[in-house]
């Protein structure tokens, strides 16, 4: 099937493209404190993975074991520069709330890292399990797909009912839980277009306790085919939108999201959404799933790299390194190598961009300007030199303007 066109979120820098040409070699030989090396499989046939939905329909049974596994490295792995980071940082000793569907204490991937609060430990839907698995799953033998954090600890707090209908007051109250259970960051993927008093005292709270809140800045799409005719009018969702949270949009591996995609006004980051790879609540198979709640997870899991690397932090300087460390865009593009390797200040406030004026498509030049770029970089000689000056003068610093505030007392 032909697609129609796609939003470009905003190509990413010179530095980045060039290096995900020159250095894939690099990455199938990395062997980083006990995960496996990543395999490339080329030759490989394509794995057909099951599609994991938000929430049930009407009298469909839990989702059940998917019987697929890809052994494929995940890009969103190589976006996020995963291997690299996890030699400085995997999440030891920080706890991470996921307030969703529950979160599944038999996923083998989790098993022993789950700490349910009432019947979160039961995930009917399996949601809240992917979302999990993409912050914490541990490595499995033969596979290359495992969390950003794999050695963090998930306390799972339902915000939704049994069927994966959220609602404010359950979404409000799952952060809340997930505060007082010790999580020093809470992912939240319900977004709500009213905005509730609920919400943003529970974000309060998650704030005066120094516990960063990262959210979905848009919905996720509907698990049906459907799809809406016209690009709908950027607008506001909450918690997102509260302030003190991290807001975070979506994209897929050409760093571009559907013409039709729901919009937010302001969004703080772009993160991997769209066709990602990730675990069930039961059984050992893959599922693929795509929303910005996929996209605050991988957020939520770099938050957790940071806090485990630098426990002196507090969640506010933890949110502005992650925005000040992102690939410059107009939604800077999540970076966890950078957010934990940066040695400059990397904690100094920005102001929010807008997500609407990111999804204005820019054209594309194809592949031709990649290969000039690189044919004149090698011509020129030292490309690795290139590479990390270059890297250095624009991605570590960071300096762009971005928004990321904690909400007033009183």
């Amino acid at each position: 099937m032909t697609r129609g066109p796609r939003h470009s979120v905003r190509r990413r820098t010179a530095v980045r493209s060039l290096g995900s040409v020159l250095l894939p070699s690099a990455l199938t030989a990395t062997v980083v404190l006990g995960l496996p090396s990543p395999v490339f499989a080329a030759g490989q046939a394509t794995v057909k993975l099951p599609v994991m939905a938000a929430e049930l329909a009407d009298g469909a049974g839990c989702t059940k074991a998917s019987t697929s596994t890809t052994k494929n490295i995940p890009w969103e792995h190589q976006s996020l520069e995963l291997a690299q980071a996890a030699r400085i940082s995997q999440g030891a000793g920080v706890k991470v709330g996921v307030v969703d569907t529950g979160v599944s204490t038999g996923a083998p991937t989790l098993k022993g890292r789950v700490e349910a609060v009432g019947d979160a430990g039961d995930d009917c839907v399996g949601h809240g399990t992917f979302v999990a698995g993409l912050i914490a799953a541990a490595p499995a033998k033969g596979v290359a797909f495992h969390g950003i954090a794999p050695r963090a600890t998930v306390v799972a707090a339902r915000g939704t009912t049994e069927r994966g209908v959220a609602s404010a007051d359950r979404v409000a109250t799952g952060i809340r839980a997930a505060v007082d259970a010790g999580a020093q960051v809470v992912e939240v993927s319900a977004a709500f277009a009213t905005r509730s008093d609920q919400l943003d005292a529970a974000v309060v709270y998650a704030v005066e306790h120094d516990v960063l809140v990262v959210a979905a800045a848009v919905p996720d799409p509907p698990g049906s085919d459907a799809a809406a005719t016209t690009t709908p009018a950027p607008r506001d969702y909450w918690p997102a939108a509260s302030p003190g949270v991290l807001s975070v949009l979506d994209v897929d591996v050409q760093g571009s999201r559907p013409d039709t995609a729901l919009l937010a006004v302001d969004a703080d980051l772009a993160a991997p959404g769209d066709g990602v790879v990730g675990i069930g609540p039961r059984g050992s198979g893959h599922f693929v799933g795509s929303g910005a709640s996929f996209a605050a997870a991988y957020t939520a899991g770099v938050a957790a790299l940071v806090r485990s690397a630098y426990p002196d932090l507090s969640a506010a300087e933890v949110g502005r390194r992650l925005t000040a460390t992102a690939y410059p865009d107009v939604v800077p593009r999540l970076d966890a190598y950078a957010a934990v390797a940066s040695v400059s200040d990397a904690t100094e406030p920005n102001s929010r961009a807008s997500a609407h004026d990111a999804a204005v498509r820019l054209p594309d030049r194809g592949h031709g300007e990649r290969a000039t770029r690189t044919a004149l970089l090698v011509t020129a000689g030292g490309t690795a030199v290139v590479l990390v000056v270059g890297w250095a003068a624009l991605v570590v610093p960071r300096g762009r303007s971005r928004g990321w505030r904690p909400p007033r007392r009183g």
